[in-house]
């Protein structure tokens, strides 16, 4: 018996069918593939979507916690505590009230949270502390790290200079949002043989920290500028002055970009003395003289301080 062999035809129809069954098997995969994809993607960005809001979230109560966290240390200097280190002492607080909103976040959104307080840091405005924060989660079984930056604003805090400065031994009182340096400013100009101590006597400051509209500053040379300002309390940014970090640690002056304030005489006499910039009575130690002799409540200032703000001919015309 002989054997018949398949024809061409029979061997095109043969080949054919497996190349379509292969591509068959082939789309099945790619399907499948396809379809197990799009699955664990939606996964994916459903969990990045979760902890997206989780740490949205957590930025927001990080700024909030920060302003906290400064103005407990802030109280430490009122409550007449020195402090050394001001960002350390800043970051043992956040890390106290981090802890405790970590506990929050895992009642709230199952989430098991741990952080860490890299940095408090000044920034290039004197308003505003950075905070940065490494946050570590898991939640599902899956994990996310990120580093969170925020910045809290000083703003309506109280300014820690004065006491940090001459400590509340000094008699130096806080009160009518008002820093009243009673005889301790002139005690402290007296100690350091600086010139008219005696002009200091009573002076008094602002004591919560105001952001100055008056910009450029020159317009506090414009009719009624100089007197709203005083009578607000504002304060003003400064190269020279110290930043709230550093003045927290009793420096008047330091290498941040810091603010300044007017310290506000109360006095007949019109001897030169220091110049009322807090910065000037506190670190840099040069005279100036009032810009109006006969105010008992004048500024004494130097002429660089006038030109700044635009008083160099204030009190020669009538407003």
């Amino acid at each position: 018996m002989k054997i018949r062999k398949p024809d061409s035809k029979g061997n095109m129809i043969v080949g054919t069918t497996a190349i379509l069954i292969a591509a068959v098997v082939l789309m099945c995969i790619v399907t499948m593939t396809s379809l197990n994809y799009i699955q664990n993607h939606n996964i994916e960005s459903q969990s990045n979507d979760n902890f997206k809001y989780i740490i949205d979230d957590y930025s927001s109560n990080l700024e909030i916690l920060g302003r906290e966290s400064i103005a407990d240390v802030t109280q430490k200097v009122y409550n007449g505590l020195p402090v050394r280190d001001s960002e350390s002492d800043i970051k043992k607080k956040l890390t106290d009230k981090l802890e405790s909103k970590n506990d929050d976040f895992k009642e709230k959104y199952d989430v098991d949270l741990s952080s860490e307080v890299l940095s408090v840091e000044t920034t290039d405005s004197p308003w505003v502390i950075l905070f940065k924060v490494r946050l570590d989660g898991v939640k599902d079984n899956e994990r996310f790290s990120q580093v969170i930056e925020r910045n809290a604003s000083v703003e309506g805090l109280r300014d820690p200079l004065p006491i940090a400065k001459l400590t509340i031994a000094s008699g130096i009182m806080a009160y009518d949002d008002k820093i009243h340096y009673k005889t301790a400013l002139s005690a402290y100009m007296l100690l350091h043989n600086f010139d008219s101590p005696e002009s200091y006597l009573e002076a008094t400051a602002p004591m919560t920290i105001k952001k100055c509209p008056y910009d450029p500053y020159v317009h506090h040379g414009d009719p009624g500028v100089l007197e709203d300002c005083l009578d607000t309390g504002y304060f003003h940014e400064s190269a020279d002055g110290s930043c709230y970090l550093c003045r927290l640690e009793g420096k008047g002056k330091c290498p941040h970009y810091g603010f300044e304030v007017f310290i506000q005489t109360h006095t007949p006499l019109g001897n030169e003395s220091l110049s009322c910039s807090d910065h000037v009575v506190f670190a840099d130690h040069y005279n100036g003289q009032k810009i109006n002799p006969d105010d008992w409540d004048s500024l004494i200032l130097d002429s660089s301080h006038r030109k700044k703000y635009g008083l160099s001919d204030y009190g020669n015309e009538t407003y």
